[in-house]
């Protein structure tokens, strides 16, 4: 069997499939629900580009650097907007998840070469700080039950049907953000994981 580099490439193609779904939602509804598809696109493709095989794709010297940056910022902007939404108190952990991820990986010499657990860039051979990512570790994996248990009540009541209002936009199915989130809560489990 290819093993972890398969499990890279589903890992991979199910966070970009997410991140285009994100995206399409940023067509629709007010605007802090697009501001939340915006975060939750970036961090789709972010998660997609991390799970690249390194095999197939070795990463650059700088790239590391350039995805602490970039999810340094979205953690900033996620810190800004969680005044208003607790919702972005998650995309903190998340961008903060990632910027973790990134500096773990930029000190690892970021070759990706080593073990290559799920595929992504050798963070099997990266470590990190053990006490943080058990602790992220918890974090989605409570937030994966929780969200997980969210959807059952949730397709009952989207089966029943739910008059008024205005349609969605093209591809736009609002009962599948929450499965969208639940997907890439269980991605950046198994990236941590691998951590």
């Amino acid at each position: 069997m290819h093993g972890p580099a398969v499990s890279g490439w589903l890992l991979m193609t199910l966070c970009a499939v997410t991140g285009a779904y994100c995206l399409l939602r940023t067509r629709a509804g007010s605007a802090e629900d697009r501001r939340t598809a915006r975060a939750e696109a970036l961090m789709g493709f972010g998660m997609a580009a991390m799970a690249i095989p390194a095999a197939a794709v070795a990463p650059p010297a700088w790239g590391w650097s350039v995805y602490a940056v970039l999810f340094g910022v979205a953690a900033l902007r996620a810190l800004w907007f969680s005044r208003r939404d607790g919702h972005h108190l998650h995309h903190l952990v998340g961008s903060s998840a990632m910027v973790y991820m990134a500096v773990v990986m930029a000190g690892a010499g970021g070759s990706g070469h080593g073990a290559h657990t799920m595929g992504s860039h050798g963070m099997a051979a990266a470590g990190g700080i053990p006490v943080l990512t058990g602790l992220l570790l918890v974090y989605y994996a409570v937030y994966v039950l929780r969200s997980g248990a969210r959807l059952i009540p949730m397709a009952t009541a989207a089966s029943v049907g739910a008059g008024g209002g205005p349609a969605p936009a093209w591809g736009v199915a609002p009962e599948l953000a929450p499965a969208c989130r639940l997907t890439m809560g269980i991605a950046m489990f198994a990236m941590l994981l691998t951590l």
